[in-house]
């Protein structure tokens, strides 16, 4: 296993809350079904902060992507999520760029699966502007406006927040859940998806009882 490629499991995770064989098991065990931080990342708010680390040219995220959407519309109000692209070398940079991008014109509901299908459903290359022009176009986006907002402040900063962040919780490989600055699961961690959705409830549930 390297800082790439994490072996996922199968299907979608449909409800908050344990699963049937996780609470059947007593919930899920530290260095088998999650890893606990080791310094604490601080959070603010009053809310449990789950933040998904990911990367567009990641196919596991892409597998995971469904059942994670799936997820996050039955969260709980006390809890708030947030996406975080991360790269690992110079030429995932471009990915990130294009979410944080997406982020600042208020498209990450319209595009972010797009990208996702360009990437490994088309086949496309999304590695310099001229390859992000032509797909931003081809979904009817305002190249232009995508194009000048990875190039922003604004998107530098975030990408140097979420390279600090990535490093505080210590992320190898891609997808991870970071669940309120203590523990990290993930389908490869937890052994499938399913599993890493339902150790992410428990331990959501773990976080608001303090």
């Amino acid at each position: 296993m390297n800082r790439r490629e994490w072996a996922l499991g199968a299907t979608a995770l449909a409800a908050a809350g344990l699963s049937g064989p996780l609470r059947a098991q007593g919930g899920p065990v530290e260095g088998r079904d999650f890893q606990r931080v080791t310094q604490p990342v601080p959070v603010s708010g009053d809310k449990v902060e789950v933040v998904e680390f990911f990367g567009y040219w990641c196919p596991h995220c892409n597998a995971f992507e469904p059942a994670l959407d799936a997820w996050i519309k039955k969260l709980p109000a006390q809890v708030s999520f947030r996406r975080m692209p991360v790269a690992f070398n110079a030429a995932q940079e471009p990915a990130q760029r294009l979410y944080f991008a997406l982020e600042a014109l208020g498209l990450v509901e319209t595009l972010h699966r797009k990208v996702f299908t360009a990437l490994h459903v088309e086949r496309k290359r999304l590695n310099n502007d001229a390859d992000i022009r032509a797909w931003a176009q081809s979904v009817g986006a305002d190249s232009a406006k995508i194009l000048d907002a990875m190039k922003s402040f604004s998107v530098a900063t975030k990408s140097r927040q979420s390279r600090a962040l990535s490093e505080s919780y210590r992320i190898e490989g891609v997808p991870t859940l970071g669940i309120h600055g203590r523990w990290m699961t993930s389908p490869s961690i937890a052994g499938s998806q399913e599993r890493a959705l339902a150790v992410a409830d428990a331990l959501i549930i773990q976080a608001r009882k303090g």
